[in-house]
């Protein structure tokens, strides 16, 4: 219950229509709980005496509680929405708004699927639940307290059937929230694993085609499918036994009471009146008890989905900002000092072991090394989007943790190996690096990353609507907008994480021409291709984690082994020192 409590509190701002739907359930059980006394006199009075004027202001009164009833039952409606939909859009705004706030290490932890079934599925349960369950969760007990107390006024005698129903009913309930409530959970696992295998086939819908795999990832979609389909049929088994099992309890005490009652009415100890209004507060009662157990049941499976809603906005970033973090940061210097990192505090190796590496503002760096050599993991720890676990990152001279995270990432440029575009006009895209830029800074970063050599191929130019992830352009052409984005925000460091590698050879060295002009950036530029970073100020050669050679191209050439490999296995048909290679 902590979590749902936890929940609620995003319902704040819905005070008073919260409190205006209970008030107005409450009204309404009063003018329901008011008809049964009216016709207890209709039967004991009206008809007894042929009073035809008091059986009609009798029933005048009967139909307006009636009309009184239905028009609090559609005002609580209004209300009632207002509040669940209102809570729906402050707990998806705070789960969106807290997502934004995490970290690398942060996502590692959570799928995107997962992610997006707490975003969706588990609010609009939580939102369900107040939508539906408010109303029987205050008219049940009202009508409890209400037709238990009227029904031993009437006949305190008859009304102990209710003192032997209640535990009966009550051990039910207990039973099947016991073996539903572990089922819910499983159900949202489920879905969380139905929307991975859908987001992950339609995103790669494409090479599923190209292989011809359409009937393999159908039989996969099928077992997560099916996993879905038995474990709510199984919940569905259990949850519906709570109506049978109260529906024979229900009619096992009308029949004891029709029994009974029709015994007093026969020894004058009741009349036909009280029996029937007596009737029907045990109808109202035994209804309100079968609406608390539903009650209990959708609270068991809202409890689930707040719980993964909670864990979700409850989990702290791992990087925070310091207290008095430094105003700007002062150059592109980078200095790594003993630095050695692992993506997970548990794991047994460290991806990057003891690095030292000082680049000077200005300066060109390349970094080379096989695949799965923590390449890409040194660059992310220059913006700070993980923490060194051991050792110093630091940038302009000073940590990069006594920057805000806002700024150190401003003064950094970072162009990822997976080129990401975003829904709307390339344009639009490209003002992600500076929403102020003008046309001349747009034109000139198109020039530089080589964009404008297919844009004016494009149907209306910068004004090119994109598709989700930019599906209408090429690799190579995604890349390179991704660079003039990058190039846009005149970072004080650009970071190329092998961001050009679909991209021709000639395009390439073009890039690299005019990023080279640019001598108060520094350049990183992470790559597979000797020819991307022989001519850079500095080559670090990274193995297993480790940097194990550093230096110009003539000096790594003549000394490092695993540089002379990847260099000559580049190189096949050119000359070396006359020779073919």
């Amino acid at each position: 219950m902590r979590d749902l409590k936890y929940i609620l509190r995003y319902a704040k701002p819905y005070r008073k229509s919260i409190t205006a739907a209970v008030l107005l359930v409450f009204a309404e059980c009063i003018f329901e709980m008011s008809i049964p006394l009216l016709m207890t006199d209709i039967v004991d009075i009206g008809v007894a005496n042929r009073d035809v004027a008091f059986l009609l202001r009798q029933g005048g009164l009967m139909i307006l509680c009636a009309f009184l009833a239905l028009a609090t039952g559609l005002a609580y409606a209004r209300f009632a929405a207002s509040a669940a939909n209102g809570l729906g859009a402050e707990i998806r705004a705070a789960e969106y708004k807290q997502t934004q706030k995490y970290d690398f290490a942060n996502l590692d932890r959570f799928s995107a699927p997962s992610l997006i079934t707490r975003m969706t599925t588990d609010v609009t349960v939580l939102q369900n639940t107040v939508n539906t369950a408010l109303r029987p969760m205050v008219r049940g007990p009202v009508m409890l307290v209400l037709g238990v107390g009227l029904a031993f006024i009437l006949n305190g005698k008859l009304a102990l059937v209710f003192i032997v129903s209640a535990p009966i009913l009550g051990a039910v309930l207990a039973f099947i929230v016991h073996k539903v409530g572990p089922l819910y959970n499983r159900q949202q696992t489920s879905i969380d694993n139905l929307n991975r295998a859908v987001q992950e086939d339609l995103t790669a819908i494409r090479t599923v085609k190209a292989f011809a795999r359409e009937d393999l990832k159908t039989r996969e979609f099928d077992v997560v499918n099916k996993e879905l389909n038995d474990i709510s049929l199984k919940t569905f088994k259990n949850a519906v036994l709570n109506l049978p099992a109260f529906q024979i309890i229900m009619y096992t005490v009308i029949v004891c009471i029709m029994w009974y009652g029709g015994n007093f009415i026969l020894i004058g100890n009741m009349s036909v009146g009280e029996l029937t209004a007596f009737l029907s507060y045990v109808l109202q009662v035994l209804n309100s008890v079968m609406m608390i157990s539903n009650v209990f049941l959708m609270m068991t499976r809202s409890l689930a989905s707040a719980k993964r809603v909670r864990e979700l906005l409850e989990e702290t970033p791992s990087l925070e900002d310091p207290d008095s973090p430094a105003g700007e940061v002062k150059d592109g210097s980078i200095d790594f000092e003993n630095v050695s990192f692992k993506y997970d505090s548990a794991a047994e190796k460290f991806a990057l072991s003891d690095i030292n590496l000082h680049i000077p503002s200005g300066a060109t760096v390349g970094i080379i090394g096989g695949t799965g050599s923590a390449k890409s993991t040194f660059a992310q720890l220059i913006p700070r989007l993980y923490d060194a676990t051991v050792g110093t990152v630091k940038v302009g001279g000073r940590n990069v943790k006594d920057y805000d995270l806002a700024t150190l990432r401003d003064a950094v440029g970072l162009v990822p190996q997976k080129s990401l575009l975003f829904s709307g006009t390339i344009k639009e895209n490209l003002l992600w690096g500076n929403p102020a830029a003008t046309d001349r800074e747009i034109e000139a970063a198109c020039e530089a990353a080589c964009v404008d050599e297919f844009i004016d191929r494009m149907p209306k130019g910068l004004d090119t609507y994109l598709g989700q992830g930019g599906v209408n352009v090429s690799g190579g052409q995604k890349q390179r907008l991704c660079i003039a984005r990058a190039l846009l925000k005149r970072p004080k460091i650009l970071i190329l994480d092998d961001s050009v590698s679909a991209v021709d050879t000639a395009t390439e060295a073009k890039i690299r021409e005019a990023t080279a002009k640019l001598k108060d950036m520094t350049k990183i530029i992470i790559a597979q291709r000797i020819s991307a970073v022989k001519d850079a100020d500095i080559i670090a050669v990274m193995e297993h984690g480790k940097i194990r050679a550093a230096g110009k191209h003539e000096e790594l050439l003549k000394k490092d082994s695993v540089y002379q490999e990847i260099y000559y296995s580049q190189m096949k048909g050119a000359v070396n020192n006359g020779e073919a290679v």
